[in-house]
């Protein structure tokens, strides 16, 4: 048994790093979204907003199998799953990560942001995954590298909210 088995003469068949690597990038992943509270991607000026990763449902999110074609590998039958190394939160006024974060809703919700002044804001998370894999159901074995995806933006509202004293 060889950790390089491409390498040894007459196996024309051999599964390669290299061929796992290149379906591992080739991965549907999922790209996540962020949830923010209050809903309705609007805040006010020292309210505290809540973030939270959400992943949707098209594509292979972390912890996620997919069975790529194995006429892509020599006929190899392989299972790949996502593994998720961190996010960074780009909040407008400041950027939280790389971290493992994935926030959550109010009140209990870690990735928080109070806006000082009003305006609007471009926020998205950003994640990257490694990745693992496994030939007919031995242990996973990580893939070297790893993969970059930049999340989908979310335009976020910052309002100021003034009170005013009323007479009747």
């Amino acid at each position: 048994m060889t950790c390089y088995p491409e390498r040894v003469p007459g196996n024309s068949n051999a599964l390669t790093m290299a061929m796992i690597q290149h379906v591992f990038h080739d991965t549907d992943f999922t790209v996540p979204t962020v949830n923010i509270q209050p809903e309705g991607d609007v805040t006010l000026v020292n309210l505290p907003t809540y973030f939270q990763v959400q992943f949707p449902e098209a594509g292979f999110g972390p912890d996620e199998v997919d069975t790529p074609d194995p006429a892509r590998l020599l006929g190899h039958h392989i299972e790949v799953r996502p593994r998720l190394k961190s996010v960074t939160y780009h909040l407008g006024e400041r950027t939280i990560g790389p971290t493992q974060d994935l926030g959550g809703p109010y009140p209990n919700g870690t990735v928080v942001q109070t806006y000082t002044r009003p305006g609007s804001h471009q926020v998205r998370v950003d994640i990257v995954y490694t990745g693992q894999f496994r030939v007919g159901g031995s242990g996973w074995i990580d893939i070297p590298g790893e993969v970059d995806l930049q999340g989908t933006p979310v335009i976020l509202t910052v309002r100021e909210a003034k009170s005013r004293l009323y007479t009747g």
